[in-house]
């Protein structure tokens, strides 16, 4: 009777994890899966294309042991992953190993990430970040593989349908050729992307940055993505990379998925900030919980050991640089992806990442909105929790110090109001009718501000 207890038990439990893993999830239920902005930690700013898995481990053991509390999350493996002799400093296109399996997809590269032998793909690595309390993610290209459709591999999910019959060379990537666009009207494109995505599941991935979507916009692919990622049973957060995503795709893009870049790369100079801030003006209405539009990489602390752009260095940003790129990326509610090696930190840059009074405004402030930006000044804010507000001031000039200032009734405050700076914990009073700062060129500042009516 006891076998029979036993027996029955181990069915019900195994019909109960097959349920879960073939959950299809409901329309806009993945905006759940990002209530707040995705905080972690993309190879991409100091590894390039090259990252290996003893490199991704060190950073997953720091996140753990330094950033974890202050919710940094995720570890993510950037581009070409799957080729095992690619380069630093662009992408050797000339003669890339692929790996890739008979159905078409890619796989890690073992010489690279030896975790992945035997066929285990990436699901060794990710339960090690797993047991770490950490969420594992990958960066994927838009589209299937050349190499799938000249050797005409087959769709797994379909009866013969090949990757030549699923592909167009219209609209390739430019930069980087290694797939080629796939036609969302055809036999076997939606099953494509399936198929990725239930090894994906498989491996234990909980977050995927899709390349080349945004420019042009990627309509139908994009679809393909979202219906593959709801059939996989597994939540998996989508980021759409690079920008500039076009405006007239928010209703779209918000509506498919969790995170998308509003501009390129950004890098250590600080023309890229200013660009930033710029274009970010038109995407204040879209930010949400669930979905959220992303600055992109965080390039400090010690980037291009192998990397894209110049020498092995730590960010030639200036600290008051530093401040007014962390600032304008926390207030304005931006996913927050440190794009730096964590382990070479030196303690001004682990400030910058584990401030709990500027975490908290990141996590749960509400109401973001830009004041203005003219005369190379910007003013945003956004409100607490607790009823109070909170304020960043920029001089994003490049000659002069400027007072910045604001009406306090501007920000809903009447009568004077007890101040926190959040960045040195100075604590002060204002009782007139605005509140400003005297800023050197290129510096900021980030104020909370309690009402004492």
């Amino acid at each position: 009777m006891k076998n029979k207890i036993t027996l029955a038990l181990g069915i019900v439990l195994v019909s109960i994890a097959s349920y879960s893993q073939n959950k299809t999830f409901q329309k806009e239920e993945f905006k759940q899966w990002a209530q707040t902005p995705p905080m972690g930690w993309n190879s991409w700013d100091c590894y390039g294309p090259t990252v290996e898995e003893h490199e991704v481990k060190a950073n997953a053991d720091y996140m753990a042991k330094e950033l974890k509390k202050f919710g940094w999350e995720y570890v993510v493996v950037d581009i070409r992953w799957f080729v095992e002799n690619d380069k630093a400093g662009g992408y050797n296109q000339t003669d890339p190993r692929y790996v890739m399996d008979q159905y078409g997809r890619y796989l890690p590269a073992v010489n690279r990430f030896p975790s992945a032998k035997d066929g285990q793909g990436f699901k060794p690595l990710a339960d090690y970040i797993h047991k770490k309390g950490l969420k594992f993610g990958i960066h994927i290209m838009r589209g299937i593989p050349k190499k799938a459709v000249e050797n005409k591999l087959p769709i797994k999910g379909t009866k013969g349908i090949t990757a030549d019959q699923v592909y167009s060379t219209a609209l390739q990537c430019e930069w980087l050729r290694d797939n080629y666009t796939v036609l969302a009207d055809k036999s076997g494109a939606q099953e494509y992307y399936d198929s990725i995505f239930e090894l994906y599941a498989q491996w234990g991935v909980d977050f995927i940055k899709i390349d080349d979507l945004s420019r042009p916009y990627h309509e139908g692919e994009i679809n393909l993505i979202r219906n593959a990622i709801d059939k996989c049973g597994r939540k998996i957060v989508l980021s759409t990379s690079p920008g500039e995503t076009p405006i007239s795709a928010a209703p779209h893009v918000s509506t498919h998925a969790n995170m998308w870049r509003m501009v390129d790369d950004v890098w250590d100079t600080w023309p890229h900030i200013t660009h930033l801030m710029e274009v970010a003006q038109k995407w204040y209405p879209y930010i949400a919980p669930g979905t959220w539009p992303d600055c992109d990489m965080i390039p400090l602390g010690r980037i291009s050991i192998r990397g894209e752009r110049g020498k092995d260095r730590m960010t030639r940003l200036t600290k008051d640089e530093q401040y007014t790129l962390i600032t304008f990326f926390n207030i304005f509610k931006s996913p927050l992806f440190f794009g730096g090696d964590l382990p070479s930190n030196d303690a001004f840059t682990l400030s910058l990442l584990t401030n709990k009074e500027v975490v908290k405004m990141h996590n749960e402030s509400t109401n973001v909105k830009q004041l203005f930006q003219k005369d190379r000044q910007i003013a945003v804010t956004s409100k607490a929790k607790d009823g109070s507000v909170y304020l960043a001031l920029f001089n994003i000039g490049d000659n002069a110090s400027q007072k910045v200032s604001v009406n306090l009734s501007d920000l809903g405050i009447s009568g004077s109001a007890d101040v926190l700076n959040m960045w040195t914990g100075e604590k002060s009073k204002v009782t007139s009718k605005e509140i400003g700062a005297d800023l050197k060129p290129h510096s900021s500042v980030l104020y909370q501000l309690k009402s004492k009516k």
